[in-house]
């Protein structure tokens, strides 16, 4: 058979025919208990509340490491983000150091599968043009590149507290700086921007032969808080009216599909960074049952909502307590759409099963790692925390201004292990009573410990 233009042409349409289109949307420092399908009676989230409706709602997501930097890479790597050297940071303005090209996020996977990928939102990854979003396989971008409190106006409506600290928040579009977020005008306007840009792209590229990828990486609801004049002062909190907002323009990306009428081939997923950032009170989120938040390696830092729709595959309305992390989404969608698996070694597994047959499946175990330490494991239902300092939300000093930050502690934890099934909020230590247990699980972290070390790669330098 001769292969003429025309026929490889027809032959890669028919390839791309089948995959369906991915839509992953992560919101920032958003706590487990803040969506109402999560049982919040406070923050109205009807349209994240449908989507778990439609779709399967988990109970126990794990965020890889709860801060902002690593979580991403986590996400779009597939990798204990300490493996590749961004364990346990927040990179700020002017970072020389960031996600290494040499690694493949999602985005360039994807791409390499026959994908048409984009990314609107909060980047992460650092700041130099090598480590920006066309470096890593996006078509198409509109970032901020870190988080919004790196900018001078700081926390209040009246402050300039980090003028000299950070310049103005810049908005980059496919890796050119194109404005700022200068004021409290565009920061109350930041979701909906990013929301617009969203379905902007959804428009562009709905119905072609070639599937797309969408990475919406939310700002909001990180402090400091904004929201537009729709919803700003309607409800009972600050952070309740930016949900309304966040929530909004979640909707809009979820309509658009249906009015493109690509709803029923396109994979949604929702979730967030981390746990809440609890010192900013009213400004914040809440983690429900779990202990601590932001920041922490218990339950409250790192486990956040997720939700899966997928029609036909995922069957809607259901709920699983399989054991899933974010360094698990790259091979799960990856197998879901018969891509190719990155060059180098990761450490997520695919929870396709979980997906497409509702079974526990998931992992059966996970390091908790807070940066390059080693702060707990976790094997079925037992969770054993290794002696470490950690920032506590118990007790703390309230802050003089509201939306500003009050003061934590610094605690330590010894050696504690918790039955997870039985007490999820890690408050009765079974340490003395489970000697068998404490022991394999010392043995499973030094094991874990060892393996990571022997396979880390270097970080991306300028």
């Amino acid at each position: 058979m001769r292969f003429t233009p025309t026929l490889v042409l027809f032959w890669c349409v028919s390839l791309l025919a089948g995959r369906p289109n991915i839509v992953l949307i992560m919101c920032d420092d958003m706590g487990w208990a803040d969506l109402g399908c999560y049982g919040s009676k406070q923050n109205p989230t009807p349209n994240i509340d449908q989507l778990s409706k439609d779709g399967l709602r988990f109970t126990s997501f794990l965020a890889t490491q709860a801060v902002c930097t690593s979580s991403r890479v986590a996400l779009l790597t597939g990798c204990y983000p300490n493996r590749l050297g961004l364990g346990g940071v927040a990179l700020g303005p002017n970072s020389k150091i960031g996600l290494s090209t040499d690694e493949q996020t999602l985005g360039t996977l994807l791409k390499e599968a026959g994908y048409h990928t984009g990314v609107v939102g909060k980047w992460h990854l650092g700041d130099a043009p090598k480590f920006l979003p066309p470096a890593h396989g996006f078509d198409e971008s509109m970032i901020t590149p870190y988080s919004n409190d790196m900018w001078p106006r700081g926390y209040g409506r009246t402050g300039e507290s980090r003028r000299q600290m950070y310049p103005e928040l810049p908005r980059i579009v496919n890796g050119h700086p194109m404005g700022f977020t200068r004021d409290w005008v565009d920061m109350d306007a930041l979701t909906s921007s990013q929301g617009l840009r969203a379905v902007r792209f959804i428009k562009d590229n709905a119905g072609k032969a070639q599937p797309f990828f969408l990475y919406m990486a939310t700002s909001m609801p990180h402090t400091p808080l904004g929201a537009s004049s729709e919803f700003k002062g309607k409800h009972a909190t600050p952070y309740a009216d930016t949900l309304a907002d966040l929530d909004h323009a979640v909707g809009a990306v979820l309509r658009t599909l249906r009015e493109k009428k690509v709803e029923q081939e396109t994979i949604v997923i929702f979730t967030s960074d981390n746990g809440p950032w609890l010192n900013f009170g009213r400004h914040a989120g809440s983690a429900g049952p779990f202990r601590e938040g932001k920041g922490t390696t218990f339950e409250g830092g790192v486990r956040v909502p997720f939700i899966v729709r997928w029609p036909g595959v995922v069957k809607a309305g259901g709920e699983t307590d399989a054991l899933v992390a974010n360094i698990d989404v790259v091979p799960t969608l990856l197998a879901a759409v018969a891509a190719d698996a990155p060059k180098n070694e990761i450490d997520g597994v695919s929870f396709l099963p979980v997906l497409k047959e509702g079974k526990a499946g998931g992992r059966d175990s996970f390091a908790y790692y807070y940066g390059d330490r080693l702060e707990a494991v976790r094997k079925g239902k037992w969770k054993l925390h290794l002696p470490h300092a950690y920032r506590s939300y118990v007790d703390m000093i309230p802050a003089e201004r509201d939306g500003y930050p009050a003061k934590t502690h610094q605690r330590q934890i010894g050696l504690a292990l918790y039955d997870l099934s039985k007490d999820p909020g890690e408050k009765e230590d079974l340490a003395a009573a489970q000697p068998e247990v404490v022991k394999e699980l010392q043995a499973f972290a030094e094991s874990e410990r060892k393996r990571l070390d022997a396979g880390k790669r270097p970080v991306g330098q300028l």
